[in-house]
């Protein structure tokens, strides 16, 4: 659970040394699919996540731009592809952004916001709850499924 920014950051940290642990060398993109209700927090996860990466520089939603590439400095994954597929009808809508080819590569770490919404099947699903609680309070609960 987090009530703060920092809070997101500590667990994106520990997140990200849990899922290292759990690969040896992929062989293909590890996806990861983060649902929750609009402003739960998905898109500040996945920066929290960049950050640990590497990444410098701001990561905003790519809800316009349906996905966003980020290069990173890490030794298992070169690049953040961070998808926002809120807009998205239908699988077939990835093939803009040439998914089988991002899916393909073991140098990429992927996070999709909204997975559902193409009917993508993650390697692992976090759901992300945001509660507001008193004086202008909310509390994010991280769930690893």
């Amino acid at each position: 659970m987090s009530h703060s920014m920092d809070e997101t950051a500590r667990i994106a940290v520990e997140w990200i040394k849990d899922l290292e642990a759990t690969l040896s060398k992929p062989t293909c993109a590890v996806v990861v699919g983060l649902s929750g209700h609009l402003g739960a927090g998905k898109t500040a996860f996945v920066a929290a996540v960049a950050r640990q990466l590497g990444v410098t520089g701001d990561v905003v939603s790519p809800t316009f731009v349906i996905m966003k590439q980020y290069a990173t400095n890490h030794s298992l994954w070169s690049f953040l592809v961070h998808i926002d597929a809120y807009r998205l009808e239908s699988p077939q809508e990835l093939e803009a952004i040439n998914w089988n080819a991002l899916r393909a590569d073991p140098k990429n770490l992927i996070m999709v916001e909204w997975p559902e919404n193409v009917a993508i099947i993650p390697d692992q699903a976090l759901a992300l709850e945001q509660r507001q609680l008193p004086g202008r309070v909310s509390e994010v609960h991280i769930e690893v499924r």
